[in-house]
């Protein structure tokens, strides 16, 4: 018998879903508490908290990376205020709701907000957007002096070989990141060397990026799988505010992963950015085929939750599958 894991990204796909999602189908928790650990100690900046949510009715886990500032990465007037059909995106947002967020960083909107990635109905919680954020420095009581300055792929992979994670997990975080890298200087069009990563240099988006990575090593080891099935991601359609203007959906550089690694993509009639670069590119790093056994047994499953409220609600379920 193979035993496989299922990601269904059918509502779309961001780190912090994914994390979320692999969390709930069992990756060890205490684990991945003690790689942030490490992390926090090299860079500082922000906590993690780690809840129970309800989507549409369902329970699901919730993945939340923590900063000092607000970025407005999940405030929906903010992303799609721009678009006369924002209407049909999420609910009603108030001039007051988009000025009243508790988490996240700041000094920098995303230059198109991410999932962090992704949707959801608890505007509570912060969503980073992994991308295009440029974030300030601060210097801190307990003395961390943290520049959130823009890091390139090299800087990015430093801090990821300083934390305190499997040799096999590593390998997959900076997988993650030289994916997105690539795209980005395809998208810039700039070499890779000097592609700057305002988006995923941010921390919210390294601590999605490591966690993802190492919550989809501990559920590979411990189930000893043969693969990950994903059959394709679901975006939506219409425009996103960035922080240089409005990009359309999928925005550029989720197609130019699309395009560069062959994940299948397809686009459903619904407003808005259901897959984030980050989402994308953890599809892509991990997946090792495209279609489903034509039958099998569900071992186990495992729901993460997004946080943008769009008209689907967004949900990764990860499923252990057994053929």
């Amino acid at each position: 018998m193979s035993r496989k894991l299922y990601i269904e990204c059918n509502t779309g796909i961001s780190g912090d879903m994914v994390v979320a999602a692999l969390l709930d189908l069992g990756a060890d928790r205490s684990r991945l508490e003690g790689v942030i650990k490490s992390l926090r100690d090299r860079i500082g900046g922000f906590d993690i908290r780690i809840t129970e949510v309800e989507k549409s009715g369902i329970r699901a886990c919730d993945f939340d990376v923590i900063l000092e500032h607000d970025n407005h990465d999940h405030d929906m007037q903010y992303l799609y205020g721009h678009d006369q059909g924002g209407e049909h995106i999420g609910h009603h947002y108030s001039h007051e709701h988009e000025h009243n967020h508790s988490h996240k960083s700041d000094v920098e909107h995303s230059e198109h907000a991410d999932s962090h990635e992704s949707d959801g109905e608890h505007s509570e919680h912060a969503y980073s957007h992994e991308h295009y954020k440029h974030v300030a420095s601060h210097e801190h009581g307990d003395g961390h002096h943290h520049t959130h300055e823009h890091r390139n792929l090299q800087d990015v992979v430093d801090i990821i070989n300083a934390a305190d994670m499997t040799d096999t997990a590593r390998a997959m975080a900076i997988r993650i990141f030289t994916i997105v890298a690539e795209a980005e200087s395809q998208v810039h069009g700039r070499p890779i060397e000097e592609v700057h990563f305002h988006e995923v240099g941010a921390i919210d988006s390294i601590v999605d990026i490591i966690a993802a990575a190492v919550c989809y090593d501990d559920i590979n080891t411990s189930n000893k799988l043969d693969g990950t099935v994903i059959t394709r991601l679901v975006d939506g359609t219409g425009t996103v505010r960035c922080q240089h203007g409005v990009l359309p959906v999928p925005v550029p550089a989720v197609l130019k992963i699309a395009e560069q690694t062959g994940v299948p993509l397809s686009i459903a009639a619904r407003r808005g950015e259901y897959v984030t670069p980050t989402g994308a590119a953890f599809a892509a790093a991990v997946m090792t085929e495209d279609t489903l056994p034509e039958s099998f047994r569900v071992i186990r499953t495992g729901l993460g939750a997004g946080k943008r409220e769009h008209e689907v609600p967004g949900i990764v379920r990860a499923m252990i599958i057994e053929s």
